[in-house]
Order: structure tokens, then C-alpha cells, then sequence
């Protein structure tokens, strides 16, 4: 698409000279190439799939290859020192091939070593990949009597492209941690090193060899290194969008957060929304979810509705191991949370996670509906839910929750008693609210207590407790929100209050009884 100031849309863009040549939106983040190098040299940035990563590396490769003339009117051209050329050795990871028999990751990295050193002239020396690396670093550093730059994009996207198979993982691990070693080796030829990825796998011992890198992710003066401010949004973008849109699309795409107080948008998810006619949708999400990710989920039997909310201590944002995955640190560093708060707890640092945006929120609920069911049932579900919620046809709610905890497969009950925790039919009915786009709040906090569910919809408020037949029944949890005054809570917000009590029977795995009432004012 080209809007009416004939400038486009940068998706899937990671070349600077063609987004500066062909009249693509750039956002100028040269500010930053200026500062990694004039204040060192090893570094490491991880950041979300499809956040702008390849098309910093490119910007910094053009740099050091001294090509001014793509800089023009940004901030490097003139705080740079153009006279200074260097050679440069480019590794991507971003397109690689699942391994197979025909196709390993030694021929990956031998045919990328390759076409560095055909860039130079250079002939490619070498038994093994570590030494074609190693003699390709001592030949360019001779040959252009420079010191060399390394870029490496997505450095551990092979390994995430297997992670669901440790013994696989592991070994690619290995290639990997050889590959990289070498750097360290060759530290004296070396003018500035800089590695990106999703993850930092740090207790998997790939950078064993390269532990001299400075991790730049949480480092407050690089938390908007990649996607875009509020200010980069509205200065580049000015004239695509009216500030009366403004909020509803800050709400879908901004809110992410890397250690600072500045959040920035998601580039893939608001180029999209630019290009699509402003239509929302959920592109980044849509664009690639793992299904290790969702499997981990499955296993880890994760109590989705504490992701919001949820606190990890900052020293575990590096603790993975490839057979004992932490959910949380994973979904940090993949962009499903994000940092929302930070605190000091004794001499430990500890994140409080949300989700960004309303994207993330509604997409990945919607995936983790499907971990109970198959997608008809889910969208089945989902009409039927929808329909009983905005016509305020509770007396419907005991039949679709119903058919929806009849579906769930025997194998999710299999050696655990998942079913005999109220929180299991919590977790599944809050999963499908959000997944619908509502607002559900579980555990919701009033003076009296605490609200099992609270959904807010656009004309009303639903309250919901929830009772195993172990405990106590429908009547008994609607006897609860009246008795505790949940209610009060929302009552200035002038909106019709629906109380809902609902009973569960482990023995059956479903829903035993509804009852509902409109609330007094």
C-alpha cells in the first residue's frame, strides 16, 4: 500500500539502503549505532521475533562498511568517521532450514562463511567450520589491514527451531558454542562484535566460550533500540492516523516494555495495521507462534490467568535449560509479557509481567483455548459464549459450558487430578473469555474478598464465583457475592451487574449447576 504522501510500508523490510532508496517510513535509530560503538565492542541484544533486530544489524553493517550515502539526513552521517572503512562478517540465522539428513547446520554456517569470504576475495581455509571461521577472521584482518566487524543475527534460532527435541537441541547447541568460541580467540583482530536473538540460553553453556559479551536487553540506556516510541510513531507516521485513533491503537500494539519506563509499539503489528486500512488485527501474533510454546503450556499445566501479574525474579531471565524450560522467562523473552514494573526485594531485582497489548492478550488466550479442545469446538464455544454474554442469556450458560468441558480430551486428566482444583475450570473458562477480546479479571481483589472472575462488558458487568460440589454449590456461590458485596466494587461505573454462581462435579469433570441474578442497585 502507498499512502497519499507516495511513502510504504517497510513489512518484512531489513536492507537500509532499499528502505532509504525506495522511499519506505524509517524510523532513525542510527543514534544507537553511534553509541554501541564508541563505548565498546562484545554485545548482545535479545528481543521478540519480528522486532526490527535484522534491520539493525543491516544498519550496522552499512556503517562500518562506510556507506554514507544510506545515511543521508539520519543521525550517523554526521557523527561518524566515513574514512574508516571495515570488513565486515555477516552470520544470519533468520531464513535457516529445519536440519535434516541432506541439510545440517555445519552446511548452513560452511555456506555463509562462504559468502563472506567471496565478498572479500578471501579463499574459505579450513578442515571444520571453526577453523574456516577462525581463518576467515586472521584473513580479512590481513588482507584489508583492518580489524574486522562480526554481526550474527538470530544466533539461536536453530536451536529454537528444535527445542521440542533436547537430544537435537543439545547438539546444535554444541556447533553452535564451537562456532561462537572462536570469537574470543580471535579478540585482537577484532573491532566490534554484535550478536542478537530471541532467548539468551546462558545455563545451556553457549556463550562458555564467549562470556565477555555485554547483554544490552535490560540495559536502560538501549530499551527502545528496537520498535518504536510513542514520539518515533507519531513524528514518522504523521498524517496515517488522527490523534482521535490514537488511543485504540496504542491499546493494541504499544506496551512494551525492555527495564525502562518508555514502551515501545510493535513494528510488524502497526506497519501491518498502517498498510491494511487500519484494520486491527493480531499480525504479529499471527505471524508465528511456536507450538513448543503452547506444549509447554500443556505439560507445565501453567495457571493461565496469574500470567498477569505474575513476578520473576530478573536473574531468571537467563536460567534455561533445554530439558527444564521456565515458562516465564520464556514468554518474556518472546513477547507474549512484558516487563510492567520493576522492584527491588532485598538485593534481588524482581519484574512484575502482563501482557503488552491487546493483541497479545486476546491472540494468545485464544491459542491456549485450543490446548483443551479442537478449533471447531473452540469456535463452536465461542459463538455460543458470546451469544450468552451480550444478550445476558445466562439461563443458556450451564449448556455451552457444558459441552465445552465435555470435549476435553481423557488424556488432559491422565495421571493428575487436575479436575478436583476449582482453578483448572477457572483457568478454562478465563482462557475463552479473553480469547473473545473481553476484559476478564480473576482473583479480583475488593474490600471484602476476592471475586473468583469478573468479566467487563461493553453495556454490563458479569461477577462469577466458582464451587467444586466438594464445597459447596451454584446457590451457595451466589449466596457468596451477595453476602460479600462484590458488586459494590462496580457499581459507579452505571452499568447492569449480573451475578453468576456456577458448580463444578470432579467426579463428572463438568458443570453440575448455573444460577444467575441481576443485581439490586
Amino acid at each position: 500500500m502507498i499512502n497519499k504522501q507516495n511513502k510504504k510500508f517497510p513489512i518484512g523490510l531489513s536492507t537500509l539502503d532499499r528502505m532509504v532508496h525506495e522511499d519506505y517510513y524509517y524510523v532513525d535509530k542510527t543514534y544507537f549505532v553511534h553509541k554501541l560503538a564508541s563505548e565498546g565492542v562484545y554485545y548482545f541484544l535479545s528481543r521478540p521475533r519480528r522486532f526490527g533486530k535484522s534491520l539493525f544489524i543491516d544498519t550496522l553493517k552499512q556503517a562500518f562498511l562506510g556507506n554514507k550515502a544510506v545515511f543521508k539526513g539520519l543521525y550517523l552521517e554526521d557523527h561518524w568517521d566515513w574514512a574508516q572503512q571495515y570488513p565486515v562478517i555477516h552470520i544470519s540465522f533468520v531464513s535457516n532450514q529445519k536440519e535434516s539428513a541432506k541439510y545440517t547446520l555445519e552446511d548452513k554456517i560452511a555456506a555463509i562463511l562462504e559468502s563472506n569470504a567471496k565478498n572479500y576475495d578471501v579463499l574459505l581455509r579450513g578442515q571444520d567450520y571453526s577453523d574456516q571461521f577462525s581463518n576467515l577472521i586472521h584473513d580479512l584482518y590481513q588482507k584489508c589491514n583492518q580489524k574486522v566487524v562480526i554481526l550474527i543475527d538470530e544466533y539461536d534460532k536453530p536451536i529454537l527451531d528444535a527445542i521440542s527435541e533436547t537430544s537435537v537441541a543439545e547438539r546444535l547447541r554444541d556447533i553452535l558454542r564451537g562456532l561462537y568460541s572462536v570469537i574470543k580467540d580471535n579478540d585482537d583482530k577484532l573491532q566490534f562484535v554484535f550478536l542478537t536473538g530471541v532467548t539468551k540460553f546462558a545455563k545451556a553453556g553457549i556463550f562458555s566460550g564467549l562470556n565477555n559479551l555485554n547483554d544490552i536487553t535490560y540495559n536502560l540506556n538501549y530499551t527502545t533500540i528496537c520498535g518504536y516510541t510513542q514520539t518515533e510513531l507519531e513524528n514518522t507516521f504523521a498524517g496515517v492516523f488522527t490523534l482521535e485513533e490514537l488511543p485504540e491503537i496504542k491499546a493494541w500494539y504499544n506496551g512494551y516494555y525492555f527495564g525502562g519506563n518508555e514502551g515501545v509499539y510493535n513494528p510488524f503489528s502497526i506497519l501491518n495495521f498502517f498498510s491494511n486500512n487500519k484494520q486491527f488485527g493480531n499480525y504479529w501474533f499471527a505471524s508465528g507462534t511456536p507450538s513448543f510454546l503452547i506444549e509447554l503450556f500443556r505439560q507445565q499445566r501453567f495457571y493461565i490467568p496469574e500470567l498477569e501479574n505474575s513476578e520473576m525474579n530478573a536473574d531468571d531471565v537467563q536460567s534455561f535449560n533445554f530439558d527444564d524450560i521456565p515458562l516465564l522467562p520464556l514468554l518474556l523473552q518472546t513477547g507474549y509479557l512484558t516487563i510492567k514494573s520493576t522492584r527491588r526485594r532485598g538485593i534481588s531485582t524482581v519484574y512484575t509481567l502482563g501482557y503488552p497489548n491487546l493483541e497479545v492478550r486476546q491472540s494468545l488466550n485464544n491459542k491456549l483455548a485450543e490446548m483443551d479442545v479442537n478449533e471447531r469446538v473452540k469456535n463452536t464455544t465461542y459463538n455460543a459464549l458470546n451469544k450468552v454474554l451480550t444478550e445476558h442469556r445466562f439461563e443458556e450458560i450451564s449448556k455451552v459450558l457444558t459441552s465445552l468441558f465435555a470435549a476435553i480430551p481423557h488424556d488432559w486428566y491422565r495421571n493428575n487430578d487436575i479436575q478436583r482444583y476449582e482453578g483448572f475450570y477457572c483457568a478454562t473458562v478465563y482462557c475463552y473469555l479473553m480469547g473473545l477480546g473481553y476484559i476478564a479479571i480473576a482473583e479480583d481483589v475488593t474490600s471484602q474478598g476476592k471475586i473468583d472472575m469478573t468479566v467487563i462488558l461493553d453495556e454490563s458487568i458479569v461477577i462469577m464465583e466458582f464451587k467444586l460440589t466438594t464445597n459447596g454449590d451454584a446457590q451457595s456461590a451466589l449466596t457468596q457475592i451477595k453476602n460479600q458485596h462484590y458488586a459494590d466494587k462496580y457499581r459507579s461505573l452505571k452499568k447492569p451487574i449480573y451475578l453468576l454462581g456456577i458448580s463444578f462435579d470432579p467426579d463428572k469433570r463438568n458443570v453440575r449447576e448455573c444460577v444467575f441474578e441481576l443485581s439490586a442497585n
